[in-house]
Parts: structure tokens; sequence; C-alpha cells
């Protein structure tokens, strides 16, 4: 293979990364609309991730005998960051069931707002206000967060309108569309607190990775206790004896995308990718996961798109590049300053796994 073929790569890989983020919102809409609960189905799927990632730690024992202990101090964190990463994956189960997969995409597009603004908070990242980068940064903070609102609070009317006239909608009806509206709006906040969740993960997982620098131990690890934690909240929820029983339906379909392609699969493609290229090539990459949700709703779930999450949508992506181009003016600064080598080395140090955490947890 020469080398433009292989320099390609990365950009193939991380268009079947965020296909697989989307995928996995359709695939998960589907089975809780065909009633599999939600609660049993992200045990199964944590489960299924510890039980594929489970020879991980033998392997890299083996294989690389310069692999740091595993001590206290880091263990705790990794049980912090399993938590976090928990409470993010109910926020987007509920979310999405309570709303669809477009604005699930759409505000995944925060992410790198949210984790912006952590950074500066845990010192992370520094700011110079009077620079043309931190003010872009800044006004595509605020656009991401008043484009969320936006999306969330004002679905609008669907592009293709229904062919019933408005007075031909029923009192119960009526009802029955407000029942929904606030379903929407709740599941909206469920899925922007989502990505905050992502966001903090990525945070703690920066502190864990300079003392203990080994990704797929620390998956495992992270699965195994979200696999705990889920196990426990579902035994408390779901009553029903029949919830805990597997058929062979859209409800196991999505068990097996949702924990062996949209979890382990896309994590190490992922990583690798944000390896060979950084974390601005990767998230460039994001607002995508929106186009392919809206073709994927439309095609499996015959789901309508709205004014409102479009304007909302398109705000969030302007805001998010804003970020992205002052991102990158910052480490063309960083190069220029002391050289290619140890700047592009200081920037996968500094934000790791910027968008490809958001994948994982």
């Amino acid at each position: 293979m020469d080398g433009r073929a292989w320099g390609s790569l990365p950009f193939v890989g991380m268009i079947m990364v965020v296909l697989a983020q989307a995928g996995n919102m359709v695939v998960m809409k589907m089975a809780m609309s065909d009633g599999i609960n939600k609660y049993t189905m992200a045990f199964y799927c944590n489960a299924l991730s510890s039980l594929a990632l489970l020879p991980c730690p033998f392997i890299i024992s083996r294989r690389s005998g310069s692999c740091p202990p595993l001590t206290f101090s880091v263990f705790r964190k990794i049980f912090l960051l399993a938590l976090v990463g928990f409470a993010s994956q109910m926020s987007g189960f509920v979310g999405i069931d309570y709303s669809s997969p477009v604005l699930g995409t759409a505000l995944m597009n925060l992410i790198p707002a949210f984790t912006f603004i952590l950074a500066i908070f845990s010192r992370m990242e520094k700011v110079n206000w009077k620079s043309s980068s931190s003010q872009a940064k800044l006004v595509g903070t605020i656009a991401s967060i008043l484009g969320a609102f936006l999306v969330t609070l004002y679905k609008g009317p669907p592009l293709h309108r229904s062919p019933l006239p408005p007075a031909s909608v029923q009192p119960h009806r009526l009802l029955f569309v407000l029942s929904r509206q606030s379903n929407w709006i709740l599941g909206g906040f469920l899925l922007a607190a989502e990505a905050f969740l992502m966001s903090s993960a990525i945070i703690v997982q920066a502190f864990i990775l300079k003392n203990y620098p080994v990704v797929m131990n620390i998956m495992f690890y992270v699965m195994f206790f979200q696999t705990i934690f889920s196990g426990l909240l579902s035994f408390v929820i779901v009553r029903e004896p029949q919830s805990w029983i597997l058929k062979v339906d859209v409800g196991l379909i999505a068990i097996l995308y949702s924990a062996l392609v949209a979890g382990v699969f896309r994590l190490t493609l992922g990583i690798w990718c944000l390896k060979r290229t950084g974390p601005v090539f990767v998230s460039m990459f994001q607002p995508l996961g929106t186009v392919f949700a809206v073709v994927l709703g439309f095609i499996f779930l015959g789901e309508k798109l709205h004014i409102g999450s479009l304007i909302g949508a398109t705000v969030i992506v302007m805001g998010f590049y804003a970020v992205v181009w002052g991102k990158s003016k910052e480490e063309e600064k960083a190069i220029e300053g002391s050289g290619v080598g140890e700047s592009l080395a200081s920037s996968s140090d500094k934000i790791p796994l910027l968008q490809d955490k958001a994948s994982s947890v």
C-alpha cells in the first residue's frame, strides 16, 4: 500500500466511526420502540463489551513488559470514569427513547464546547482573551449551547406537512401532541446532559492517561464497572421477568450492534485515527453524525426533519467549527514556536481522545 492510500485511511476510518455512532442511536430507537427495556439493554450491552475486551489485559501484559502498574490512585480514577460513563450512557438511552436520533446526534456537537469549558476549570486549557483563537472558541461555545437550547425547546413544524387540516385535530389528539412535545424537551435535556457527562469523562480520562496510558485496559475496567452499575440499576427498576428474556428480534440486533460495532470496533478504530491525526482532525467529523442520523432515521424509522432541528443543528455546527478553528490556530502557533514534532506530541497529551471518548462511554 503506497503512502497516499495509507494517509487516506484515517479519513475513511472517521467516516465509519461517525456512521457507527449514528447507526447506534437508530438501532437503539428501533429496539426501544419495539418494546425492549432500556435498562436491561444497557446491562447486556455493557456485559457483552466487557466480555469482548476481557482478553486485552492478559494480551497487553504479556506483549508489553513496560506496562505501568495499576495503582490504587489510578484505579479510583477509573472507577470514577466508569461512574460518569454509566450516567452518560443512561442519559443517552432515556433521551433517545423520548426524542429521536437526529436530536441525539445534533446535541453530540456540544461535546467540544463542554470540553473547552471544563478544560478551563481544570486548568488543562489556557485562554488568552485578547487572541482571535480564544475569542473564536468562546463565541463557538456560546453558539453551540444556544443552538442546543433552540433544537431542544423549539421543534417546529415538519418540513413535510401532514395532509390533515388543523381543524381535524381532536382534543385527545391535542393532548397526545402536547405530551410528545414535553417528552421531546425532556429527551433533549437528557441528551445535552449526556454530552456534558461525555466531556467530563474526557477530562477524567486525560488525568488517567498521564499515569496509565494503556487505553484498552482502561476501557475493559470501565466496561466491567458499567456492567455492575447497570446490573444493579436494572435489578432495582425492572420488575418484570420477561424484560430479561432476549429474543431473536431487533432488540438482540441492537444489543449486538451497540456492544460490538458501536462499542469495541468504533472505540478501537477511533483511537487509531486519533493517534495518527490528532484531536482536531477527529473532531471535525462529528457534524456528519447529524446527516447520517437524518438519512438512517428517514429510512428505518420514518422520521421527519423539523425546522427547529434544522436551524438549531446549523447553529451548533457553526459554533462547533468556530471552536475547532480556534483550537487549530493555537496549534499552528505552537508548531511555529516549538517545532512540529514537539507541538503534535503536546497536543495529543493535552486533550487525548477528544471525540473518541464521546463514542465509548
